[in-house]
């Protein structure tokens, strides 16, 4: 895993060998990140990484310049080895120890970006219930956007605010924005 751009670009991490992972590859990463780069100056987007394991996305946009970056896992190992990296590469990343679905029905903070990688073997109502969660709790600012990454199997393109996916090899990134 490494970072792609920004303060850090290249720099490599070496996530401990235990976390019940599987970040995001560098080539989806860095495409999801030129569709980022399209819609938002990151520097001024506030930003929430749901399911954050190694807090490979937090870390990519902290690298390039965001300062409004919570990222939220309910795993321990996870949790200490975000802050850890944090502290290391003196990120700004507000770092909380909850279940995502409790934390995205009780908060009131909107984003720009929601990113949500749940584990792949969520059944289609889990990763639904995440875009359902999002949008009736109006947790997005009227530009955002929120993304799932999911594999090229489960299919999210019913929910009513469904915009758009993209594929890279394995992994596909479903884009969700509040309808009109």
């Amino acid at each position: 895993m490494r970072i792609i751009s920004g303060k850090h670009k290249g720099r490599r991490l070496n996530a401990p060998k235990n976390l019940p992972v599987r970040p995001t590859t560098d080539m989806a990463k860095e495409s999801l990140f030129n569709i980022l780069n399209n819609l938002y100056y990151i520097e001024d987007i506030e930003v929430l990484d749901l399911f954050s394991g190694t807090g490979n996305i937090s870390y990519e946009f902290a690298s390039r310049g965001c300062d409004s970056i919570v990222a939220v896992d309910q795993n321990y190992g996870c949790i200490k080895y975000i802050k850890q990296v944090s502290k290391e590469f003196d990120f700004n990343i507000d770092i909380l120890k909850s279940d995502v679905y409790k934390f995205i029905e009780s908060t009131k903070k909107k984003s720009d970006v929601i990113f949500a990688d749940p584990p792949y073997d969520f059944t289609e109502a889990q990763f639904s219930k995440i875009a359902t969660v999002v949008f009736e709790n109006d947790l997005l600012h009227s530009n955002g956007v929120l993304i799932i990454e999911h594999s090229k199997q489960t299919k999210l393109n019913a929910h009513p605010n469904f915009s758009y996916e993209k594929r890279y090899g394995g992994n596909v990134f479903s884009f969700f924005e509040k309808t009109n």
